[in-house]
């Protein structure tokens, strides 16, 4: 689907250590209660959602569900937002109305946020995909979940009307392979989530989750194929959960084999270590600078509400 160009490569290695970084500070604040909110860390997931987001354009449309920050970061969102939404202060992108694992959305890059519910982005990136459908224009929405996700009733549905309807809408897996901490053998009657697509004739692909090349040139074939007008498709990215489900889980779930989505990338370029310390350090500066940030008013609960 054409090559990655040097530009590109260091892009995705800054967001997937944006990503990271703001784990660790997470982690680094809560100790001393600088941080207070729930939080779901997404160390080893990196490569997935920025090398799948890097596959879209600017007016491609993207819903999440859980570890939002990389998807946001993916999608175009500038640090100073996803660290402000962090703390719920008035320069996140919600104006601070979140805080913790936040409902980061930008409408205006195509990021429409965390579904609410769990198995709720499924409905919104169909919805995005009926309305391209019914516009005519040739975007695509990509639906993000966890494998555990899949079990639920929105997948099925949304699922269905997509491969009904041949709306351009793909199903991206971050599939770590766990529910929480239930082994994804024990609750899963399939043995991939790509291959549930054969019952609703959706094409599904696998793909190392741990490879941001990889996961960007199998999320660009499904994003070419839904903008060509044939239809929806499953690409299911295997990733590794080093960390526990939620910030203060003692439950690890790292692999002996787990290889780092950083090194990985960091290998195809030659100025690797210059762009993961700038990273890291504007990862700090922007924490800083939330906290110095206000915290909205309280009126701001009746902003953007509409009957």
């Amino acid at each position: 689907m054409g090559q990655l160009s040097d530009e590109q490569l260091r892009t995705m290695l800054e967001r997937m250590v944006y990503a990271r970084t703001i784990d660790r500070v997470v982690t680094e604040y809560s100790k001393d209660n600088r941080f207070d909110g729930y939080w779901h860390p997404g160390e080893g997931h990196e490569a997935a959602p920025i090398g799948a987001t890097a596959a879209l354009r600017d007016d491609d449309y993207l819903a999440y569900h859980f570890r939002g920050s990389a998807w946001a970061l993916g999608k175009g969102m500038a640090l100073e937002p996803v660290v402000g939404d962090i703390f719920g202060r008035v320069t996140g992108s919600t104006g601070g109305k979140g805080a913790g694992s936040p409902k980061w959305a930008d409408p205006a890059i195509g990021l429409l946020g965390e579904g609410g519910t769990l198995g709720s982005a499924f409905v919104i990136a169909g919805g995005a995909a009926l309305a391209i459908d019914i516009r005519g224009t040739d975007q695509v929405a990509l639906a993000a979940f966890g494998d555990a996700t899949a079990a639920r009733g929105t997948f099925h549905e949304t699922l269905t009307q997509a491969a009904v309807w041949n709306l351009p809408v793909v199903f991206f897996c971050e599939n770590n392979h766990w529910q929480v901490a239930t082994p994804f053998e024990v609750y899963s009657p399939t043995k991939t989530v790509a291959e549930r697509g054969v019952a609703y004739g959706v094409p599904g692909v696998e793909v190392d989750g741990q490879d941001a090349v990889a996961v960007h040139e199998a999320t660009a074939e499904a994003v070419a194929r839904a903008r060509a007008g044939h239809g929806p498709s499953i690409v299911e990215a295997h990733v590794t959960r080093t960390r526990g489900h939620y910030e203060g889980d003692l439950h690890r779930a790292d692999a002996d084999t787990y290889r780092d989505p950083i090194d990985i990338l960091s290998a195809r370029i030659p100025d690797a270590n210059a762009v993961i310390a700038r990273a890291e350090a504007d990862v700090r500066q922007a924490y800083a600078d939330a906290l110095a940030a206000p915290v909205a008013d309280p009126d701001i609960l009746w902003k953007d509400v509409y009957a």
